[in-house]
């Protein structure tokens, strides 16, 4: 299956999809070193996000989180791919600088095709996603 969406970040991304309904902080949400996420109460807590294909709402927070983004990069921890239903400034610039690819604004609902632990690839540059 292939859905169509925004292009954010070019690049091909793939990987287990690791989903949340919850906005994501990567300042103080996400451990920069680890990849973790640390956020108390946050649906993901304790879950890592590295070569993840990560499917979150939005981001939230401080514009930071856009070089948070880049440091988990340069650790190699970060996530493989992003997929927003609506990208904000701080998601996309981080993806951006970072070569994450991202896609938002997918004419299917995320939540309704993609499930945990499936395998999903994500091309930035044609904004698709497959599965």
């Amino acid at each position: 299956m292939q859905v169509k969406g925004r292009s954010i970040s070019r690049g091909m991304g793939e990987g287990k999809v690791l989903l949340s309904k919850d906005a994501i902080s990567f300042l103080g949400g996400v451990d920069p070193k680890t990849g973790v996420v640390v956020e108390k109460g946050h649906c993901l807590e304790g879950k890592c996000i590295a070569g993840r294909v990560l499917v979150f709402p939005r981001g939230k927070g401080s514009t930071v989180g856009s070089y948070v983004m880049l440091q988990l990069k340069k650790g190699g921890v970060a996530p493989s791919a992003i997929i927003n239903l609506e990208a904000e400034p701080i998601i996309a610039v981080g993806a951006i600088i970072s070569g994450i690819p991202m896609v938002d604004k997918p004419e299917k609902d995320p939540f309704t095709f993609l499930k945990d632990g499936i395998n999903a690839k994500v091309d930035g540059k044609k904004g698709e996603v497959s599965v």
